[in-house]
């Protein structure tokens, strides 16, 4: 079966790799997403830490991750990532769990024979947490 996983990934850290690590224990193929810099920019108004070229060799560089692609800056979430890669199931973390957004997807995946399986959220670290802590360490 195949598991998909989207996401800017922008400083990698171990909550991605837990992320993908449980995801492929669940699925044989594993096809991960990452978020253009112009997607980050556009769907953020932020400007990405780290470039997308590096973000995703990170990201197929490991292990358990069996193809990273580059999502199009048009793609409007799981339904057309599904309409290209018919995946059994999309991973995700469990920040996103009771989003509208994401459960209406999740509905949507399941009345199309796929599911969503959330993931515990890593609190000790988040990509966010790690950017709040450089930005303040370079304001000093």
């Amino acid at each position: 079966n195949v598991g998909y996983i989207a996401g800017v990934f922008d400083l990698f850290h171990i909550g991605h790799l837990n992320m993908f690590k449980r995801a492929k224990e669940q699925c044989k193929y594993l096809i991960v997403g990452v978020v253009s810099d112009e997607g980050v920019r556009l769907n953020k108004q932020a400007e990405p830490f780290v470039p997308f070229d590096e973000r995703i060799e990170m990201v197929r560089s490991c292990k358990y991750v069996d193809e990273a692609v580059k999502l199009p800056l048009d793609f409007c979430g799981t339904k057309d990532m599904y309409k290209i890669y018919h995946f059994d199931v999309q991973f995700s973390g469990s920040d996103y769990e009771h989003d509208p957004a994401w459960l209406a997807e999740k509905e949507w995946l399941e009345k199309n024979g796929s599911t969503m399986v959330f993931f515990p959220y890593t609190q000790s670290t988040s990509s966010t947490k790690l950017k709040k802590a450089i930005n303040s360490k370079i304001k000093e």
